[in-house]
Formats: C-alpha cells, structure tokens, sequence
C-alpha cells in the first residue's frame, strides 16, 4: 500500500543518512560481482523494484516536486478532506506533453498538515482519485528542510545573495542541511514504492528542494531513468562556490540522466561549477551538450518551460472575465495602462518598478493624469524579515507617487496586495498597453507569456473589448535582462532593472511605440508562445530523456562512493579492470613479449610535481628487461633529452621519444642458450629519426601565433620540442583556458592548412607535429620488426592514459600477427581511468599500473630462476654420463691390451690402465679435457 511515511530518525541523529528506512518493500538486491542485473532476485521472486529488464508493465511517469498539484481542505465540522485539482499548476498542465505515457503519477508534499491518524486515509484517497503520492514530513523536519534550507540558504544563493551580514541571508546551518537530507530521503521513498520497471518507468524531479534524490534514487536503482529540471537561476561559479556543501549537491545531480535548464547562462554556469570544482569537461555530442560521469554521459538540457494555451484562452472566454474587462475599461477610461503582476519578492524588483515609474511621470509632465501602472501583489512564499522590509517600501513609494502625481479621480500607481484570481489578471492584461516585468533575478517568470495570449484575445473577448473581428492586435513589453523569458522574447525592450532611468525610458518607447512596430513585435512574440507551450516543453524533455537513458542496459554498472558522494561506474561489458591473475597467466604461457608504456598519467601521476621516474619504477622496469623474452618501450610525448637521462640505468629498455619522432632500439642476442626475440637498446646505440617529417617550415608560422595566445592567457606556456610545438593551459582559468584552447586549434588549423602536420587537442594541452608520427606507428614499427624476424610476439601489452595513446590501442590490435603462432596473440590494450577509450581494459591510477608490472616482473623473476635451475641441472647429468662412458671405455681399452699381451709375448711394454688413473678433470663451456696416467 502507498500509504507509508516515515524516515528513520536514529540514522539521521547518527549521521547515517544515506541509508534508507524501512518500507513496505523489500530493499533491492546489492550488487557484489560486476555484471549486468538479473531479471531474477536472490530467492528466485521479483519483488517490483530490481533493476533488471522486464517486460510486465506499462510506461508510468514519475513526476516528483516539492507539492502536489493539488487544492486541499478539511471541513471543520465534520472532519473530512476535500481534494481538487490546482488548474494553475506547471505540473499538472505538462501532463499534455505525456500523450504517449499511459499514466502519470505525482509524488509530493500537500500545501497543509495532515494529522498522523489520518495520513493512511488521505494517501489511499488521493492514490485512487488523483494518482497522487503524498509524502508526509513531520513538521519539525520539515520547518528546517523548506522553511529553513530552502528559503534561507539555497533561494538566496541561487539570486546571487551572499550571507556576508545578517540583514542578507543566514550563515550555513548543519542541522538545515541534514533536515535537508532527511526530507529527500523520505522522497526517495515515497518514488521507490511507486515505482516498478525501471525499464519502462521514467522520473522527472523538479527544483530546487530535491537536488539530492537523484543520489537516492541511483542508489536504489543502477538503471532508473531519470531526469531533472531546475526552474530557479543556477549561480556562477563564484557564487554556488560559496555553499559549504557545493560537492555534494553537484554529485547528486549528476546522477540524474538528463539535467535541464531555462536558459544557456544558468546551464554555462552549472558546467562551469563541474569544471572547477570536479575536473569534469563537457563536449558537444550532434548538438546535445554531454558531460562524461564514471562512464555515464550525462546530458543537459536547455529549454524555457513555456504556458498552457487552453488554461488562458479557457480563462479569457469565461463570462468573469468579460465582466471584468467591462469594469476596468470603466475604471480607467482614457487612461493609459500600464501592468506588472509579481510575487511578494525581495527578487521581483517591484520597488525598482515603482521607482522608474515616478522618474517616468516626473521627466514626462504630459503622461501625469493619463499613465497608470496596475501592480498586482501576489502573496508571498514565504517569510521572513526581508520580505516585510521589502512591503513596507512598496508601500511607502507607492503613496509618495499618489501623493505627488495623484488627484481626486487619479492615481497613478494602483497597489493590488490581495490574492486575485486568474478571469481577473487575464482582464488586466487584455486591457494593458504594456507589461513591465523588473526582476533582478529570475528563474523564468511566465507573466508576458500570459500577457501576449491575452492581447492576441478570443471572439468572446474581442467582443467584450469592443474590437472589430479580424483587427491585428499589439502588445509591449518591458523585460529584466535577468530573468529567465528574456532570450526568449526577442522583440521585447530588455533593461537593467537597476537603472532606473533607463526602465523609465524603456516604458515611455513602449507605450509611444508606432501600431505597426507594435504589431510586428506581438506577432513575433505570439508565434513563439503558442509553438512553445509547456506541452511542448514536457515533450521535448522526455524525449531527450529517452535517448539519454537508451544505453542504460548495455553497460555493466557498479555502485561505488559513500553517503552523498555515491555514484554510478558504468562500462561496456567488453570494457572491464585489468586482473592481475589474468593477465599473468598469459605472461607466463608466452615466450616471446612486446610491452609499451606511456610516461606521463601512467608511469608517474600528472599531479605530481616531480616528473622524474621514481627508485619503485626504475627498479619495474629493470626487473622486466632483464627478463630475455620481454620488449620493452617506454612511448612517450617528451624529448628525448629528457627521458635518455632519466632511464640512462635501465639496460635493454627501448624509448621512443617526442610520440615516436625519435626512438632507439638494437637487435642483440643474448649470451644464454634461450632464444631471444628482443628489439632492445643498450645506452651507446644512436637515436633513429622518423622518415615521415623531414621538412619544419611550419613551426616558423605556428610558434608566433602560439605565442599570441601565451601572452593572452596567464598561466599558459610554449613548449618546443625538434619535431612539435606544444601550448599548455592546465595552470590557466579552467574555462578561459579551454575556451582559448579550442580557438587556437581553429586559428593553427587555417593557417597551417597547406602543411604536412597534425594539430591536436590533448588533455590541457594543443600540439603541432608532423603528419604521420604517432605512438600508433611506434608500435607498428616495433611490432613489425619483430613479426619480419620471425619471431612475433604471443604477449603484447599497452598501457596508457590520454588520447595520443589511443593510437597505439589501435595498432596493436589491427596489426596482423604471424600465422606461425599456435594462437592468437594475448593483446592488453589498457587506458589509465574509467573513461571511453579503444582499449578493452583500464587500471584506475597509476598506483594500479606499478602494481601490475610489479606483478610481471616477479612472474619473470621466477621464471628465470627455474629455467636457470632446469639448465644447471641438465648441465650436471651431461656431463656426468660423458665421465662414466669415459670410464667404461678405458677399461675396455685395458682389458684388450692385455688380451693382446697374453698372445703376443713380444709385446716390449704393457699398458696398464684402471679407474684410479683417473687424476684430473676439468669442464668448460665447449669441451671436456681428461688427463690419464699411463704405467
């Protein structure tokens, strides 16, 4: 039964809170072993919520957001609830867009407090009549989570206002924060006993209020489908970086699939915080923004919600507002009226309205006794010191204006602070000449949209308005440069709404504005608002969310991260760790090895600040050349300068240098009987030079303009090698840095067009080298040499860490091996990181890669020893046999001298000959020497 609420208090007080309360269901199965999930649970039965493909049920939306979309109220005499639906709700309204999903249910808190003994009754009720899903917080937690760190913490932040006094915001409170936490966990639990196919289910969660569920929901769900939209401004950097647990909310939401925005600043912010703050870069994917997450792409979106046309155009054919309309052209007959509809907000600029609009009487005498600005009051969200300050100066400014311009008959500013209903404000805006909407920060604001409809108007209310039928309608409209409906409106005048001089202004050009520019303005903004409805908006949305969940059971998933920073490591199946057992139990069946290693991110880490190799690594590699059947090569992008001097005392390690421009190995036997298959270099032998490049004009054009872009970006610089030129920006500004990063790629680009080189972009780094020379073709080389001997390698393996060495993972797996070999060849192609690469497996960190070769060093070390053991040993019974043959045949000797004798008794000497004339003998490495003694 969707009925139960409740959270457990004693995780919470123990800071426990990632771990959720019981509910009616069984808690999903933890994953041990990496795979994909199973369609069956551990004891055999689908208890509804595992992760797992299937195909019982239908599509549901899951739509999940601070309240319901519902009107709520309890008759005081007999006790009983009454429910209906809220028609102005955004969440109801978007429900159209969903024509395609069955059934749509809402998860979310009601407007009003509802007794524990009557919850079980409510949520059964509201289930069955209105498919929605109450989630009940006790009012402790939840005065702290919406009253406390939601009004007092994030909606400020969010407008760009800072703690820095009292007077501006509260000082980060932890026990805001944990009621926080705490309210989303018991969302997550009122979704996880709604939903029951993850592969059919989707849910769509909104604002600001729940930008941790996506943690709890991923958590429970490897492969739920989950969106996010965020209908409040996203601050910049400077700002969100402010907040104590920025981390953590960043993390929480990139476990959503699809993340959506009003407009591209408020998305360019978020990026930016993810760049900052977790090293996180974002590309472009055939026009959908993506950001590569533990192997998940996690896609933003940007798209203005948009107004449900029927709900207004409904409203402005009710007979209320004909009857309205009537009134208010009676009440202001030949005058000019002007609109502003605004929530009782410290952020809706109200004040700053009023303000333009006394300059605007003051510095035009002829509009006094003829302009009147109607500002509708909506009442306040919540409260707070701010906000009255906030009312009283509305107050105080608006009678100052009525006092001064006003007359008996006249005023100039008509304050409406009450709740009016919808037929009322659609009469406002039919009759207005002019909307103004003067927020300093907003996250949409959907008042001109609602304005445009209404003065494009109905037959009924043409009729009331007294407008001939088929007359072309107009509109002005005076818009915040900071609110979110701005980019959208493209013919509307756009002001800052802190000068006051300039909005004054902006109105007189509106109202004074020509019926035809009028007309052209309200005809391009109607087209845009009818096309652009809140249907469209929810439709769009999903189906980005489609394709953005599409790969979600084609990967393998594992759960890793504690708390809040738990996330998702998603991987194609044939993209998996590199086992040591595994690869070992190759090493050891081959003969014949060819190892490549990059330098940098694999053999030491890019943060370290000391680049030369480390005592641990030059031991490694040692221990691995010294091993007769290995190749081994370092493969990096430096000079080679550089790397001669830093493995001067590794013996047999083969390098190439500058991404293969450069490189040194010899063919040389070695003294043992073991064959020897290597391509290995001892310390004397020469560099070889690429034949690929012979001609560097280039670097005459390219350095200059490099240079330009090292003088323009601090913290950049040039690095010039003998055959590339390379600009570096990872100690620049992360996005100035990438920003110019990407237009001097486009610049070398164009102007070394004609030349024979490569321009490339590498992790904070752009490099010009020759066409050609890759570490692709070092392994290619090496590869072929080895093949061309007659001795191909049976174990080739690569480990590497950015794009350069995508190349050599390529190469070592198209390059055709001999059809000598009893089998195929053991490739280990292997990126450092989880991340999207050619190579089948990865290592983590560097850490991990030392390990590893430690581990092939040791295997190699063993077997030398036993091969050496097994050699000496066949040695020792050789020669063993040779001396007891030896032996025996001068005994037959003796004995047929003496035959000899005893026929022939002229013989003058006789030969004796026993095992004691055996006096010396000595071995060397070809011949066997024995002196006898003769008698």
């Amino acid at each position: 039964m969707v009925s139960r609420s409740c959270i457990s208090l004693l995780d919470f007080a123990s800071g426990n809170m990632i771990n959720f309360s019981q509910s009616p269901r069984s808690l999903p199965r933890i994953m041990t072993v990496p795979g994909i999930i199973s369609d069956e649970d551990v004891d055999g039965t689908n208890d509804g919520i595992s992760d797992a493909p299937s195909t019982g049920s239908c599509a549901k939306m899951i739509i999940v957001s601070n309240f319901l979309p519902l009107n709520a109220q309890k008759d005081l005499n007999s006790g009983i609830w009454s429910f209906s639906f809220d028609e102005d709700s955004l969440l109801l309204q978007m429900k159209d867009g969903f024509s395609a999903i069955p059934e749509v249910v809402y998860v979310g808190s009601l407007r009003v407090d509802v007794d524990s003994s009557e919850q079980e009754e409510v949520s059964q009720k509201l289930l069955e009549e209105f498919n929605c899903v109450p989630t009940f917080i006790p009012p402790d937690i939840y005065k702290k989570f919406y009253h406390g760190f939601c009004k007092h913490h994030l909606w400020p932040l969010f407008h760009y206002m800072l703690p820095l006094c009292p007077d501006h915001g509260n000082h980060f409170d932890r026990l805001l924060w944990q009621a926080y936490v705490s309210a989303n966990k018991i969302f997550a639990d009122k979704v996880t006993e709604v939903i029951n196919n993850t592969e059919e289910d989707y849910v769509w969660v909104h604002d600001y209020h729940l930008m941790v569920l996506p943690t709890f929901l991923r958590k429970r769900f490897n492969r739920i489908k989950l969106g996010f939209f965020l209908h409040s401004p996203f601050p910049s950097s400077e700002i969100y970086r402010t907040l104590l647990v920025r981390d953590e909310i960043l993390k929480a939401l990139l476990n959503a699939d699809l993340i959506g925005f009003h407009t591209f600043d408020y998305a360019r912010h978020f990026l930016s915080c993810c760049s900052r703050m977790l090293g996180l870069d974002y590309e472009s994917k055939r026009g959908h923004i993506g950001l590569e997450y533990f192997g998940r792409t996690v896609y933003i979106k940007i798209l203005p919600v948009g107004i449900h046309m029927g709900r207004v155009e409904s409203a402005l054919n009710h007979p209320s507002s004909s009857i309205k309309v009537k009134e208010i052209q009676e009440q202001f007959k030949g005058k000019r009226l002007v609109i502003g509809v605004d929530d009782m907000d410290i952020f809706k600029g109200i004040s700053l309205k009023l303000l333009a609009v006394e300059h605007l009487l003051l510095q035009n005498s002829e509009l006094q006794g003829k302009l009147v600005l109607v500002q509708i009051v909506n009442p306040a969200r919540s409260s707070g010191k701010d906000v009255q300050e906030e009312k009283m100066e509305i107050y105080s400014i608006t009678k100052r204006i009525n006092d001064t311009f006003g007359f008996p008959g006249y005023e100039p500013v008509v304050l409406i602070d009450r709740h009016v209903p919808f037929c009322e404000k659609t009469a406002y805006y039919a009759l207005a000449e002019c909307c103004i909407v003067n927020a300093v920060r907003d996250g949409m604001n959907l008042i001109p949209y609602k304005y445009i409809v209404c003065r494009q108007g109905t037959p009924k209310m043409d009729e009331a308005l007294g407008v001939a039928s088929g007359s072309r309608h107009t509109s002005s409209l005076v818009v915040s440069e900071f609110t979110g409906c701005s980019p959208s409106l493209s013919g509307a005048i756009r002001v800052n709404p802190w000068d006051i001089e300039a909005v004054a202004n902006a109105v007189a050009t509106a109202i004074n504005m020509p019926d035809l520019e009028k007309q052209l303005r309200h005809g391009k903004h109607y087209c845009y608002v009818s096309s652009h409805d809140v249907a469209y908006w929810a439709r769009s949305f999903m189906q980005d969310l489609k394709r953005a969940c599409k790969d979600h059971y084609s990967k393998r998933c594992w759960g890793i991260g504690f708390g809040l920073n738990f996330r998702i490591l998603s991987l194609s199946p044939s993209f998996r760790k590199l086992s040591n057992d595994h690869i070992i139990s190759a090493y050891k069946r081959t003969s014949k090895r060819a190892i490549f290693l990059d330098y940098d991110g694999t053999m030491v880490p890019h943060t370290s600040l000391a680049k030369t190799p480390t005592p641990e690594v030059i031991s490694v590699l040692n221990n691995l050349c010294a091993d007769p059947m290995n190749s081994v090569f370092i493969v990096s992008g430096r000079g080679k300068k550089s790397l001669s001097d830093w493995f001067v005392q590794c013996e047999n390690l083969g390098i190439a240098a500058e991404h293969g421009y450069f490189f040194r190995f010899e063919h040389r036997s070695h003294s043992r009987k073991v064959t020897s298959p290597l391509l290995r270099w001892s310390g004397m032998s020469d560099w070889e030079t690429s034949s690929l490049a012979v001609d560097f004009d280039w670097k005459n054009i390219a350095e200059p303009v490099m240079r330009l872009y090292t003088e323009a970006t601090d913290g950049s610089y040039i690095e010039v090698k003998e055959s590339a030129l390379v600009w570096h920006h990872q100690d620049a500004d992360p996005d100035f840095g990438s920003c110019q990063a990407k237009e001097l790629l486009d610049h070398l680009e164009n102007v070394l067009a004609n030349d024979p080189v490569a321009v490339k972009r590498g992790q904070n780094i752009v490099e010009v080298k020759p066409q050609g020379v890759t570490k692709g073709f070092v392994a290619e080389k090496v590869l072929s040499k080895m093949i061309a001997s007659g001795k191909p390698p049976g174990f080739v393996l690569c480990i590497g860490d950015d794009r350069s060495d995508e190349d050599m993972f390529e190469s070592i797996s198209k390059t055709p091996y001999s059809s000598s070999l009893p089998s195929a060849p053991a490739i280990f192609a292997c990126t450092v990181g989880q991340k999207p690469s050619k190579a089948r497996y990865y290592l983590d960190d560097t850490v991990d890669v030392l390990a590893l070769l430690q581990c092939l060093a040791d295997a190699s070390s063993s077997n030398l020893s036993s091969t050496e053991t097994q050699v000496s040993f066949d040695n020792l019974v050789r020669k063993e046999l040779v001396l007891v043959l030896i032996i025996l045949s001068f005994y037959t000797l003796g004995f047929l001298l003496k035959l000899v004798s005893d026929i022939n008794s002229s013989v003058a000497c006789f030969v004796g000959i026993d095992a004691g004339a055996l006096h010396n003998a000595r071995w060397d490495d070809e011949e066997f020497v024995v002196s006898i003694k003769h008698d």
